[in-house]
C-alpha cells in the first residue's frame, strides 16, 4: 500500500471549505472524487488544515493511501486534466507510510490581504478597507502576540479544543502601495483565530481599540471582547511545515478545530 502526499492550491470562493460537508461543494470531496476516478478504487484524502468556507490555499498538504501502481508523473498529469479549475496540485510524491498530513504538521503559516481601494481583479482574494488605518499601531499589535499565549479570545465560541494555547513564531504586517498583508505562523491555530486577530488589529489601526485594550482582550480569554472577524476572502493557508520543533510545548493537531 502506497502513501502519496499532495501539495495543493485552491480558490476557496465557491467551496463550503476543505472538509466534506452535506450542504455544499468541498475541496476534499472534489479531490477524492477525481482520485477515485483515476485510480479506480475508493480513496480517502486527509488534509493538513480544514480551511473554512471562502478561505483559499497556496500550500495545503494532503495525503492518501492507494494500492494502485500508477507512476507519479502519470498521476500528476491525470490530476491536472480532471480537477476543476479552482483546484490545482502543485506537487505529488510517494512518502513514508507513517506520514500523516494533519498529525505530523509542526507548524502552519497563514497570509491575509487587505486592499486600501476597491479592485475588480482582486475582489475574490482581498478585504477592501477604504478608511484610514495606522500601520504602525497594527505592527505593534502584531508583535504583541509573538510567543506562547492563550488565544481563547480569538476562537469561535462553538469550537471544541482541548486548550487554547498557541506558540506564534511569525506575526507581522507588510505594506506595499495600496495593499497591506498580514503573515502569521504558529504551531497550531484555533477555529476563526486568524480572521479574529486581523479584524481586531484593523480596529486598532482605525483607532477604535488601543494597544492596552488589545492586551486586555488577550488576557480576558473571551471572544466577545475581540473585534469582528475579517471576511474569509482575504485569507490564505500559505504553508504547512513538517519536521521542525516550534518549542518545547508544541502539541499535535489531533484535537484542534478548523483553523481559520
Amino acid at each position: 500500500m502506497r502513501n502519496i502526499k499532495l501539495v495543493l492550491e485552491y480558490d476557496g470562493t465557491d467551496f463550503v471549505g476543505w472538509q466534506s460537508q452535506v450542504n455544499g461543494r468541498s475541496v476534499q470531496d472534489e479531490i477524492t472524487r477525481v482520485l477515485s476516478q483515476i485510480l479506480q478504487e475508493e480513496i480517502k484524502v486527509t488534509g493538513a488544515g480544514r480551511t473554512d468556507s471562502g478561505v483559499h490555499a497556496r500550500g495545503q498538504v494532503a495525503n492518501f493511501r492507494t494500492s494502485a501502481t500508477m507512476k507519479i508523473p502519470q498521476l500528476q498529469q491525470a490530476l491536472d486534466g480532471l480537477l476543476p479549475r479552482d483546484i490545482s496540485v502543485k506537487s505529488t510524491n510517494d512518502v513514508d507510510n507513517k506520514f500523516h498530513a494533519r498529525f505530523d504538521a509542526t507548524s502552519r503559516k497563514y497570509f491575509y490581504s487587505i486592499s486600501r481601494r476597491p479592485s475588480a481583479l482582486r475582489r475574490r482574494f482581498t478585504w477592501v478597507v477604504p478608511f484610514g488605518l495606522d500601520p504602525g499601531l497594527m505592527k505593534m499589535a502584531a508583535e504583541r502576540i509573538l510567543g506562547e499565549k492563550d488565544f481563547q479570545s480569538f476562537c469561535k465560541v462553538a469550537a471544541q479544543a482541548s486548550h487554547y494555547r498557541c506558540f506564534v513564531t511569525i506575526s507581522r504586517w507588510g505594506i506595499e502601495e495600496d495593499t497591506m498583508t498580514y503573515e502569521v505562523k504558529a504551531n497550531r491555530f484555533l477555529h476563526g483565530m486568524v480572521r479574529a486577530l486581523v479584524g481586531t488589529m484593523v480596529d486598532i489601526g482605525r483607532g477604535f481599540t488601543t494597544l492596552e485594550q488589545f492586551d486586555a482582550i488577550i488576557a480576558g480569554r473571551d471572544r466577545s471582547l475581540a473585534g469582528t472577524a475579517a471576511p474569509p476572502q482575504g485569507l490564505f493557508l500559505e504553508e504547512v511545515t513538517y519536521g521542525e520543533t516550534t518549542n518545547t510545548h508544541s502539541t499535535t493537531e489531533s484535537d484542534d478545530p478548523i483553523a481559520d
